[in-house]
């Protein structure tokens, strides 16, 4: 509590002009060792948090029978209890990463989601189940702002797209472990289920529940050993950055500056449809109309994803050092409005390409741009985010990109399809329509950001000269 209380900001709407006794905090250089290592922390919270949140998926049959429960209500648990929860605490928490210690914040953070998800071990109804997969989406939710305040704090602006987007790889780490753990957790439970008779009172599914919170407790110990708060620091330089806003200063903030913030935070909007809608229709094009079965379009898609995500999310920064190099102040902002372009004749393309290996083709073509601006976006978002600011402007980046893009995205598909074409086959049109009109929005949307980014840049260089 100390620590929170210490890094509370004045009350005035301006800041504060004198340091108070703080907590003991980690100078961190830009880019140094020390930085790369709070990087891999913050990249294995995040893909912890996944195979926590993913681990349900490989759980329907046996809680299904367990619970006796529909398809209808387990769907609920398994996304709206998870995304309501996340939604309505992603405000909180990014006002805390703000005003709080964020290594301490983290610690609890990871703490909860870990019992929470031991907690959906103990249910024995529906009920109990979805109010624990409620604390797992609402603890969830700390980790991505926390991360992206905490990276602007270790990186210069030049290396912050790269480390942006090596942390972003965590979803799809923990995507994959969650599926290729899952099966030996699952095994392990069932072995530990039949040596401790004791045990039985319990069903195979809940004891995987709780091994997998487990390890979230073991990490959460090195995070208290090896991590400290950094200092917040300016990324235009490594000046501890002092000013300090309230809850109304940073809402004036924001609308002071609304022409860049409302822009790239739509088009990040736009962005999350593609990325939502496309891998949830693509499988079931590919069945319906292509007639692949659907264990091979499991792996042949996910391979994709994955490989081609990963491809995706570590060349973007590269561009954005190229184009840096070249003279571009706004490369982060640049390259990922660029890559919409070729995401958008991607997107149009799907259910004209030639047979599988066509539609495979040009959905790796998506997933390669849709990856490509992720780390860029949240770059550039925090490089003119003042310090104390980074854990708001995060957690609206995630709560408009999950809000949009799981509200829009596979919905407007689907209904594209049953209302309009009435044809089930013509999914692979719905897809093209949705995911290209978006990224064209979303292209619109992130040029027409670039002058202001560029002014936000000016003002952030003014205010460290002064």
């Amino acid at each position: 509590m100390r620590d929170a209380m210490n890094d509370m900001p004045s009350d005035g709407a301006g800041t504060s002009a004198h340091a108070r006794t703080r907590p003991s905090r980690d100078r961190v250089a830009h880019d140094s060792g020390r930085a790369w290592y709070i990087l891999s922390i913050l990249t294995l919270a995040y893909s912890l948090a996944y195979i926590d949140r993913q681990i349900l998926n490989l759980l329907v049959e046996p809680i299904k029978h367990s619970l006796a429960i529909s398809d209808t209500q387990l769907s609920l648990v398994q996304g709206f209890a998870f995304i309501a929860a996340y939604l309505a605490a992603s405000p909180l928490f990014g006002r805390l990463v703000d005003v709080t210690n964020r290594r301490n914040l983290l610690l609890v953070s990871i703490c909860l989601w870990c019992t929470f998800t031991a907690l959906c071990g103990k249910a024995d109804t529906y009920q109990e189940l979805f109010l624990a997969r409620l604390g797992v989406g609402a603890s969830e939710a700390c980790v991505f702002p926390l991360a992206l305040s905490m990276i602007a704090d270790c990186f210069s602006a030049s290396r912050i797209p790269r480390a942006m987007s090596i942390f972003i790889l965590g979803p799809m780490l923990g995507g994959g472990l969650s599926l290729v753990a899952g099966g030996f957790v699952i095994q392990f439970a069932r072995a530990f289920h039949e040596q401790f008779p004791v045990l039985a009172q319990f069903q195979t599914w809940q004891l995987a529940f709780v091994i997998v919170g487990l390890p979230g407790m073991l990490f959460a110990l090195l995070v208290l050993l090896t991590v400290r708060e950094p200092v917040r620091s300016s990324v235009m330089s490594e000046r501890e950055d002092e000013r300090e806003y309230t809850t109304g200063a940073s809402a004036a903030y924001l609308w002071q500056r609304r022409g860049f913030y409302a822009r790239i935070l739509l088009g990040v909007g736009m962005l999350a449809i593609v990325v939502l809608g496309m891998p949830a229709w693509m499988p079931t094009y590919l069945i319906r109309t292509h007639g692949l079965p659907a264990a091979l379009v499991g792996f042949r898609f996910g391979a994709l994803v994955v490989s081609f995500g990963i491809a995706g999310a570590l060349t973007g920064p590269w561009i954005a050092r190229q184009l840096e190099k070249r003279g571009y102040e706004d490369a982060p902002l640049r390259t990922a409005a660029m890559s919409m372009i070729p995401m958008l004749l991607c997107c149009a393309s799907i259910p004209f390409a030639p047979g599988v290996t066509g539609a495979l083709a040009a959905a790796a073509g998506t997933v390669f741009f849709f990856s490509l601006p992720t780390g860029c976006m949240g770059a550039a978002l925090q490089i003119v985010a003042p310090s104390r600011m980074r854990g708001t402007v995060g957690a609206i980046y995630s709560f408009v990109a999950q809000l949009i893009g799981f509200g829009a995205g596979p919905t407007l598909i689907a209904l594209l399809t049953d209302r309009v074409f009435h044809d089930p086959k013509m999914v692979g049109h719905s897809i093209a329509i949705v995911c290209a009109i978006a990224a064209a929005l979303a292209a619109w949307l992130l040029l027409s950001a670039l002058p202001h980014y560029r002014r936000l840049l000016a003002e952030e260089r003014s205010a460290q000269a002064s």
